[in-house]
């Protein structure tokens, strides 16, 4: 049952996401047959349906479009060139136990990215809903203003029919969730367009869908191509494996099992080229079809397989039926199942968690749409932008100043402030590894600390958040070291691990900083700062003689050597800015 509902659904989103690649609507058949089958047997999420997916398509055709231009017959070519190329990178991949490549693409891009396509195949698909015709042109953009100033070509039926499908589907998402909408949708709209002699009156339809199985086909290799398609093939894995890790990860928690990364890019791959053997186009784990797997009640890879049945026995048997289906309820079906990849919470999120992961979720999102059909470019920027914000966070990483409060502990503030306790001992945490990338700006702040107090006596690194230092850091450390020794300043390090203690003593930066500058953690080493500056304060003693009034026992008068600390002037009151009084 579960087998049939993925079926009732996938048949008509197969149709529609090879319109979004490009190719005839009957590949997208082709599509959902073989590979679902060995996606199911090669990867690890039983209940993952692979097939035909949105983002998956409209990558397609923004790579084979740069090539060739679409309805041309070396396009469908090109498109299975494109499924071999990149199975083959993500087989690769999975046997290779590259699945952290995944991690490349950080959860911002992604968000900005797949918001950015969902509306590009949405507003894609006007010319199909609307029945107006624009000429092709450089930019997705461009062709959205055409659409707009060619509104007088409306077609009125084509319209009708978008707009009646588009409230049909809602219409039992909101009340029938469990029937199979899309494809009642399929009959009525076929049936009409039957009826009313749709294509005679200017109409589009899917056309004619071969009946039978897709024959077996080695596909065309053209190495000049498969060259050019190489940067996109490998953006096309990650992408997909993307698609394909949200719906495992869901299906995981949701049954408490584990899924394998790795097993999962083989699986994913063998599919893709089971596809180009196929005549099929890239696949994908589909989000909603996996989730409909899941709410059926599948419990193994066996409903997979009998999706895969039905979708047989429908290009077996009714496949030749559907020619007559009209091209804007496959746009319909397109916009209502994109709708559900738009994420503007997400993207509000990422602003909220950090400055770079708003910007990068942002930039995806606009050179995106920018740039479309070549969407490749957008998630290349934002890779990019994510790669650069993260190399500039270990260049510059945060540095806490520290002061002690009343219970001797030390409590991060934003700016140091003048008093007793400040003017003698600066504390700073390092938030991060020492390495050579920030060994250069670690320095400039402690000098910043000694060049702004000319009182300072102290310095004092809180090392608990430095988990690995390399040779440009001790290096750092000696000059540091001498730096400070100029200015009558002692470094003290509280908090470091073992490891990093362990470093210190084979470069002979122990021997250097002195092994009694070096403290378990922070509260031991403020106290043991506190009292040597007390004991400085309290000086040497001095000897002050007096001579006894009192004669001693032999009658003679005693004279008494008294010592006296020598208590140094208090420093001079420091003015403080009204605002801290």
């Amino acid at each position: 049952m579960a087998g049939m509902a993925v079926a009732m659904l996938s048949i008509p989103q197969s149709l529609a996401y090879a319109q979004v690649a490009g190719v005839p609507a009957y590949l997208g058949l082709y599509a959902a047959f073989l590979p679902t089958i060995v996606g199911t047997l090669w990867g690890s999420s039983r209940l993952l349906s692979t097939g035909p997916a949105a983002l998956t398509s409209l990558f397609t055709a923004a790579a084979v479009s740069a090539i060739v231009m679409p309805e041309t017959e070396s396009y469908p070519i090109y498109v299975t060139m494109l499924a071999l190329l990149c199975g083959l990178i993500q087989v690769a991949l999975g046997f290779a136990r590259a699945g952290f490549l995944m991690n490349l693409l950080s959860h911002p891009v992604m968000v900005g990215f797949i918001n950015a396509a969902a509306l590009v195949i949405a507003l894609s698909q006007l010319p199909n809903l609307t029945g107006i015709m624009v000429p092709a042109s450089e930019t997705f953009i461009e062709d959205v203003k055409a659409l707009a100033i060619n509104m007088r070509g409306l077609h009125v039926a084509t319209l009708a029919i978008g707009i009646g499908s588009i409230v049909l589907l809602a219409a039992f998402r909101r009340w029938s969730p469990r029937w199979p909408g899309y494809l009642i949708v399929v009959v009525v709209t076929t049936g009409i367009s039957y009826a009313i002699d749709y294509p005679a009156s200017g109409g589009k339809v899917v056309g004619e869908i071969p009946r039978g199985l897709p024959g077996f086909s080695v596909p065309v290799v053209d190495w000049y191509v498969l060259l050019t398609l190489l940067p996109t093939a490998f953006m096309l894995a990650l992408v997909s494996f993307m698609e394909v890790a949200s719906s495992a990860k869901a299906i995981a928690r949701r049954t408490q099992t584990r899924w394998d990364e790795n097993q999962e890019l083989i699986g994913q791959g063998l599919a893709k080229v089971a596809a180009a053997f196929s005549q099929g186009i890239p696949v994908s784990g589909s989000i909603s079809r996996s989730a409909l797997n899941l709410a059926m009640g599948a419990r193994s890879g066996w409903s997979s397989v009998a999706a895969a049945v039905i979708i047989v026995l429908a290009l077996l048997t009714i496949a030749p039926l559907l020619s007559h289906l009209p091209k804007p309820a496959l746009a319909a079906m397109i916009m209502m199942a994109v709708v559900n990849l738009l994420d503007v919470r997400s993207m509000r999120s990422a602003w909220l968690a950090g400055r770079e992961d708003g910007i990068a979720a942002v930039l995806t999102f606009v050179v995106t749409l920018a740039f479309a059909p070549r969407i490749q470019i957008g998630i290349l920027a934002g890779v990019l932008f994510a790669l650069g914000a993260f190399v500039w966070r270990r260049m510059v990483p945060r540095i806490a100043i520290l002061e002690p409060d009343a219970d001797g502990n030390l409590r991060e503030v934003d700016k140091p402030r003048p008093g007793p306790d400040y003017d003698e001992i600066s504390a700073l945490r390092f938030d991060a590894a020492l390495f050579f990338a920030n060994v250069a700006y670690f320095e400039r702040q402690v000098m910043k600390l000694v060049q702004r107090n000319p009182n300072l006596r102290y310095v004092m690194i809180s090392a608990q958040g430095i988990n690995y230092i390399d040779a440009s850091a001790v290096e750092m450390m000696r000059s540091l070291l001498a730096y400070l020794k100029e200015h009558d300043v002692i470094l003290v390090i509280s908090g470091a691990k073992r490891h990093i203690y362990a470093v210190a003593q084979r470069t002979g930066l122990v021997e250097m900083v002195g092994l009694q500058n070096f403290f378990a953690t922070d509260r031991l080493a403020l106290g043991a700062l506190r009292k040597k500056i007390a004991d400085a304060e309290v000086g040497p003693p001095q000897e002050v003689e007096s001579v006894a009034t009192e004669p001693g026992d032999d009658g003679e008068p005693t004279t008494i050597t008294v010592t006296r600390p020598t208590i140094k002037p208090p420093p001079a009151p420091v003015p403080v800015e009204p605002s801290e009084r």
